[in-house]
């Protein structure tokens, strides 16, 4: 069915849980895995600054990668734990969901495996979501676990 599934990941407890699914279809499946984190490019918006301080990019850059090498640990041992091919990207770019996709591209995925976050109100209309995002621009399936469960679903564990 699947044979490479790319796993986009923010660090927080409802991408882990996708993440944790998506690894149990990889295993269903026999599939590898690719975990990203997508890291605003600092060079752009530093530069777009009047104050432009080269020692203060270079912090950002650092403790960015640090979170993101974080991150990617929790995809690569979730899938050593599984006993499935791993691979981790960090990408850079100000738009999340155009690096997902064309990383998708790049590396011949066959699908996405992501969570959805719901948003109310006016943060809805801004700041659509991400997922929404690649359901839109990507040529290949994305499987979107919703980051809203009822308290009984069976999916539910007790937050950390």
């Amino acid at each position: 069915m699947f044979k490479h599934i790319l796993m986009p990941t923010d660090g927080s407890e409802h991408s882990e849980r996708a993440i944790e699914r998506g690894i149990e279809l990889a295993k269903l499946c026999g599939a590898k895995v690719t975990g990203i984190h997508v890291m605003p490019d600092f060079r752009l918006a530093m530069a777009e600054e009047s104050s432009f301080n080269p020692s203060m990019q270079d912090q950002a850059e650092e403790e960015a990668r640090a979170r993101a090498d974080k991150f990617l640990a929790f995809v690569q041992q979730t899938a050593d734990a599984a006993g499935v091919p791993c691979d981790t990207v960090v990408a850079t770019n100000d738009r999340p969901y155009d690096a997902i996709v064309n990383t998708a591209n790049a590396r011949a995925c066959d699908l996405i495996v992501m969570t959805a976050r719901y948003r109310k109100g006016l943060a809805a209309l801004i700041l659509r979501n991400e997922s929404s995002r690649v359901l839109h621009r990507a040529s290949i399936p994305v499987l979107v676990f919703r980051a809203l469960m009822s308290v009984d679903h069976p999916d539910k564990t007790a937050p950390k």
